[in-house]
C-alpha cells in the first residue's frame, strides 16, 4: 500500500511561509510509479470540515482552491518521490492540519475521493 508522510509543518506569523513535504512509499505495490499517481494536499481546521487546497495530476497540471490561488504552490519530485507545498503569505485562517493524499484517479475536486492519506502535519499562524 501506498504510504504518506508529511513534514514541514510548525508555527509562523501571519505573513510567513512554510514548505510542506509529503514522502511516499510503497507505490509500487499498486504496480504503478509514483509519476502516475495525482497528488493533493488537504487542511482540516479545528471544528470545519477536511477541504481541499491544491493538487497536481500525473501530467503535471495543478488546481488550487480560490483560498490558494497566488499564494501556495504545489510541485512534486518524480525522482524522489515527494509532493511539495510552498506556503507564502500566510493568514491566521490557514491554521489547521494539513493532510497529503494520493489517488491513481481523481484525488480532487467535487467528489473525489483520494485512497490514500498521511497522517498530517500541523500549520498554526498567528
Amino acid at each position: 500500500h501506498v504510504q504518506l508522510v508529511e513534514s514541514g509543518g510548525g508555527s509562523v506569523q501571519a505573513g510567513g511561509s512554510l514548505r510542506l513535504s509529503c514522502a511516499a512509499s510503497g507505490y509500487t505495490y499498486d504496480g504503478y510509479t509514483y509519476d502516475r499517481y495525482c497528488m493533493a494536499w488537504f487542511r482540516q481546521a479545528p471544528g470545519k470540515e477536511r477541504e481541499g487546497v491544491a493538487s497536481i495530476d500525473s501530467a503535471g497540471r495543478t488546481t488550487y482552491a480560490d483560498s490558494a490561488k497566488g499564494r501556495f504552490t504545489i510541485s512534486k519530485d518524480n525522482d524522489t518521490n515527494t509532493l511539495y507545498l510552498q506556503m507564502n503569505g500566510l493568514k491566521p485562517e490557514d491554521t489547521g492540519m494539513y493532510y497529503c493524499a494520493a489517488d491513481l484517479n481523481r484525488c480532487f475536486g467535487a467528489g473525489a475521493r483520494p485512497k490514500y492519506w498521511g497522517q498530517g502535519t500541523q500549520v498554526t499562524v498567528s
